[in-house]
C-alpha cells in the first residue's frame, strides 16, 4: 500500500510538472501573435493618414511643376521657389522642344494651298477659336526690358494663334533682329519718341517695354512693330479714326471683335497690352499670307485691292530704318571706350 500511495504521488507531481512546463512555454509563444495582431492593427489605422500624406504629396509635385512651366517673370511666391528648384532656360526646352513641335506639327498639316484673297478674308471676317487658349498661354519669353513690370501683367497670350503661322512664310525683314535686346538700345528708341511725340517718359518706356514683350511672344521684329505704332497712332493709345481703328495700333475693333473676346470684349480694345497683341497677330498673319513686308502692310492699312496704300509702307518702313539706324549707331558707340574698340 505504501508503494502504490508513493507511485501515485510522483505521478501526480509528474503530471502537475508536465503542466506547469506546458503552460510556461504556451505563455512565452503567445506574445509573437499579439505583437502581429497589434502591428497590423496599426498598419490598418495609419493606412488613410498615409494616403493624405501621399495625396498632398502629389498635389505638391503637380503644382511645383505647374508654377515652373508658367513661371512669367514674377519675383514673387511659389513661381520663386519653382525657379530654384529648375532653371528658366529648362522650361524654355519643355516649351521649344515639346509644345513647340505639336504646334509646327499643327502647323505643317494646314492646307497651304489656299488662295492669298482667301486667307485675307478669313483673318480680317473670319472667327478664331480663342477659347482654346491651351497651355500655349502660359509661354512667355524671358527678356530684359526698360520697364520690367510690365512683364508681370496677368494677360492672355496670343500665341496660340501667331504660332499657327509658319516662321518660313514670313519675310525675313519682318523677323526680329534682336537690336532691342539691349537696355541701351531700348532706352535710345525711347528717348526718340519721348523727343518726336512730347510723351510722358513712364508711359513710352511702358509702350516700348510691352510692344518687346509681346514681339516675342509673336515672334515678330518689335522695331517694326515701334514703326507701325508711331505711323498709326503717333504713341496715343486714344486715338480712334473715323472708320472706326483704334488704339496704339489702329485695330478695327468691329472687325476683329472674335479677338478681343479672348482679352474680355471690346472694351479692352484700347488698352495697350491687349491692342498690341492683337495688332502684332494681325499684321504677322497679313505679312505672312501676302508673301511680302510691303504687301503685308499694305493689307494691314485696308488697301488690299487699291493700286497703291497712299504711301503708307513706304512710311512704317521709313521709321523703321530710322530705328534700325539709331540701334545700330547705339550698339557701335557701346562698342568703344576714350576712342578704343573693344572688339580687337
Amino acid at each position: 500500500m505504501q508503494h502504490k500511495s508513493e507511485y501515485r504521488f510522483l505521478r501526480g507531481r509528474k503530471k502537475r510538472m508536465s503542466k506547469c512546463i506546458t503552460n510556461n512555454l504556451s505563455e512565452m509563444q503567445d506574445p509573437q501573435p499579439v505583437m502581429l495582431a497589434a502591428k497590423d492593427l496599426l498598419a490598418h489605422a495609419m493606412t488613410p493618414v498615409y494616403r493624405v500624406i501621399n495625396g498632398l504629396l502629389v498635389v505638391g509635385v503637380f503644382m511645383v511643376v505647374g508654377f515652373w512651366l508658367s513661371g512669367n517673370g514674377t519675383n514673387a511666391g511659389p513661381f520663386d521657389l519653382a525657379r530654384i528648384l529648375v532653371p528658366d532656360e529648362a522650361r524654355h526646352m519643355v516649351w521649344s522642344n515639346g509644345f513647340g513641335m505639336l504646334e509646327q506639327y499643327k502647323a505643317a498639316n494646314e492646307d497651304s494651298n489656299q488662295a492669298a484673297s482667301t486667307e485675307i478674308a478669313s483673318v480680317i471676317y473670319g472667327k478664331s477659336n480663342a477659347a482654346s487658349v491651351g497651355l500655349n498661354a502660359a509661354k512667355h519669353q524671358t527678356v530684359a526690358l526698360l520697364m520690367p513690370s510690365v512683364a508681370q501683367l496677368q494677360v492672355k497670350s496670343i500665341s496660340h494663334l501667331a504660332d499657327r503661322i509658319p516662321t518660313s512664310k514670313m519675310d525675313p525683314q519682318a523677323l526680329d533682329g534682336n537690336l532691342m535686346g539691349s537696355i541701351q538700345n531700348q532706352r535710345a528708341v525711347a528717348d526718340f519718341f519721348e523727343k518726336k511725340y512730347s510723351l510722358d517718359r513712364a508711359k513710352i518706356e511702358e509702350y516700348v517695354s510691352n510692344t518687346i514683350l509681346i514681339a516675342k511672344e509673336v515672334n515678330i521684329d518689335p522695331v517694326l512693330l515701334l514703326a507701325v505704332i508711331s505711323v498709326e497712332s503717333n504713341f496715343n493709345p486714344n486715338t480712334k479714326s473715323h472708320a472706326g481703328a483704334e488704339g496704339l495700333m489702329q485695330v478695327m475693333t468691329s472687325v476683329h471683335k472674335d479677338k478681343y473676346a479672348l482679352y474680355g470684349g471690346t472694351a479692352e480694345a484700347v488698352k495697350p497690352e491687349v491692342n498690341i497683341r492683337v495688332g502684332a497677330y494681325i499684321l504677322k498673319y497679313l505679312i505672312a499670307t501676302a508673301g511680302s513686308l510691303r504687301n503685308g502692310l499694305k493689307y494691314y492699312v485696308g488697301a488690299a485691292n487699291a493700286e497703291d496704300d497712299g504711301g503708307y509702307a513706304d512710311k512704317v518702313i521709313a521709321e523703321r530704318n530710322r530705328l534700325i539706324s539709331l540701334c545700330q549707331i547705339r550698339s557701335t558707340n557701346r562698342l568703344t571706350l576714350n576712342g578704343k574698340d573693344l572688339r580687337s
